[in-house]
C-alpha cells in the first residue's frame, strides 16, 4: 500500500513547476468543480502541515482546527470557505509564480476580458486550443513580461490541462477567468443566478429599450442594478461600476449584442 509520501511526494515547501500546481491542485480538487472544499481542504492542509513540520498531524485536536482557521483567514480572500485556483497559487511556491504572474499584470477583469474578446471571434464563451498560446501571449506582453518560446509553450500546455477537461480543445471564458485574482473575478459574482436561455431573452428583451438589438451602457447600468437587487447580491456602487466596465470591455463599439451578454448571463449557453 502507497505511503502519504508515495501517493503525493510533489506537496513540499520547495519551489514546483506550474506542471506539479497542477497535479496538487487534482489531487486534492477530487470532484473537479474547481475548488478545494470541505474534506478535501481538510485533506490539503493536514498534508501542508505535515510537510512543515516532517511529521504526521492529528485532525481532530483542536489546535490543528485553530491553525485551520488562521490558514483560511489568511489565504480564502473571498471568505467563502473554500480554496480557489488562484488562491492556492499564493500558498505553493509555484516555479515563476506561474499563475501569480497572470493576476499580477491582469490589473482588472476588464483587460482579461479585452485580451477574450481578440480571440473569441464568435462571441461563443469560449476559444480554441490553438489560440491559446496567442492569447496568452498577449497577456504576457500586456505585462511586459520577458519569456522564450519554450516558457510559453509549458505555459500553454500547462493551462490546457488546467481547463480542457473534456479534451474537446476548446477553452471556456467562466473557466479560464480563475487565472483572474478572486475579487477581480467578477463572474464568480454572477454563478449563483444560472438564467435559462428563456431567461435570459425576456431580459435582455426588456433592457433593450429602444429595440435595437444591442445593449448601451445606460442599458447595461440599469440591468445590474435590478438583477443585483433581485438576487440580493452584496454589491456596493463602486463593484457596480467594476463589473460594469468588464462586460462592456466584450463590447462592439459600445454595444453589446445578446452573444455578448449571453456569455455572462446565461449559464445554458456557457455549458
Amino acid at each position: 500500500m502507497a505511503t502519504q509520501a508515495e501517493q503525493l511526494p510533489l506537496l513540499q515547501l520547495a519551489e514546483i513547476t506550474a506542471a506539479q500546481f497542477i497535479d496538487i491542485w487534482k489531487h486534492f480538487d477530487t470532484d473537479g468543480n474547481g475548488y478545494i472544499e470541505g474534506k478535501e481542504l481538510e485533506n490539503f492542509f493536514t498534508q501542508l502541515e505535515s510537510a512543515r513540520r516532517g511529521a504526521g498531524v492529528d485532525p481532530s485536536h483542536a489546535s490543528f482546527k485553530e491553525k485551520m482557521r488562521e490558514f483560511m483567514a489568511n489565504f480564502d480572500k473571498n471568505s467563502d470557505g473554500r480554496i480557489e485556483m488562484s488562491e492556492l497559487a499564493q500558498i505553493l511556491p509555484t516555479e515563476e509564480n506561474f499563475l501569480l504572474c497572470f493576476r499580477e499584470f491582469v490589473g482588472s477583469s476588464a483587460e482579461f476580458m479585452t485580451a477574450w474578446r481578440k480571440y473569441d471571434t464568435d462571441r461563443s464563451g469560449y476559444i480554441e486550443s490553438n489560440e491559446l498560446k496567442g492569447f496568452l501571449s498577449d497577456l504576457l506582453k500586456k505585462a511586459n513580461r520577458i519569456y522564450d518560446d519554450k516558457r510559453l509553450t509549458e505555459y500553454t500546455q500547462t493551462i490546457l490541462r488546467m481547463f480542457d477537461l473534456n479534451g474537446d480543445g476548446k477553452l471556456g471564458l467562466s473557466e479560464m477567468a480563475r487565472l483572474l485574482p478572486v475579487q477581480e473575478n467578477f463572474l464568480l459574482k454572477f454563478q449563483g443566478i444560472r438564467l435559462t436561455v428563456k431567461e435570459f431573452d425576456s431580459l435582455f428583451t426588456f433592457y433593450d429599450k429602444d429595440g435595437n438589438g444591442y445593449i448601451d451602457e445606460l442599458e447595461l447600468d440599469a440591468l445590474l442594478k435590478d438583477l443585483c437587487d433581485k438576487n440580493k447580491m452584496d454589491v456596493d456602487s463602486t463593484g457596480l461600476v467594476d463589473y460594469k466596465k468588464s462586460i462592456m470591455a466584450l463590447s462592439d463599439g459600445g454595444k453589446l449584442y445578446r452573444t455578448e451578454m449571453e456569455i455572462v448571463l446565461c449559464r445554458d449557453s456557457m455549458l
